[in-house]
């Protein structure tokens, strides 16, 4: 893995950001799952989960936040994290959920996920949090081993549903 080239920034998002959010969440999803998943439960689970009614919801949730990530002016990945209960599982107000971490195609490998995982530690910290916690498939080992290597442990599961497909999210935490 290389160090990213150039200078990385982020920034929260607001509504005015909405259909660039939409579209961003839209590419890396299909990118990351498309080829996994039967064509009809990750259609329908693409047009709920990234809808403009959904992202909108989400975006106004005081408890959630959307952070765009830019190299040099390039946008080149995003996160979104959960406070309280905002969270989608373990809803524990001693922990940041980090709900979604994406690099866009043709970024990745560069370094930019890493970077983007020491900047939610750091707002988690930050925040005061005890652990940073996350669900990720477990049929994704390249994702999961990301994790492992950044001090991440397994301490559950969770189902996760695409369409009407049940999947298994492994649940992994990071003590701060």
């Amino acid at each position: 893995m290389n160090k990213p080239s150039n200078h990385l920034t982020f920034r929260e998002c607001t509504l005015s950001d909405l259909d660039v959010l939409i579209q961003i969440s839209k590419d890396t999803f299909i990118a990351a799952f498309e080829a996994e998943n039967e064509p009809k439960d990750f259609r329908e689970y693409i047009a709920s989960a990234f809808s403009r009614e959904q992202l909108q919801k989400e975006l106004l949730n005081i408890d959630s936040q959307f952070y765009f990530v830019f190299e040099n002016m390039d946008l080149v990945g995003y996160f979104k994290v959960n406070n309280g209960q905002a969270q989608t599982d373990v809803k524990d107000n001693n922990s940041l959920e980090l709900e979604r971490i994406y690099v866009v195609d043709g970024h990745q490998g560069k370094g930019i996920g890493a970077w983007m995982l020491q900047q939610i530690i750091n707002l988690a910290k930050h925040k005061g949090m005890a652990y940073v916690w996350l669900g990720v498939w477990e049929h994704n080992p390249g994702a999961i081993r990301f994790y492992q290597k950044h001090g991440f442990t397994k301490f559950g599961t969770h189902p996760y549903y695409i369409g009407n497909d049940k999947q298994t999210d492994w649940l992994l935490r990071l003590m701060l």
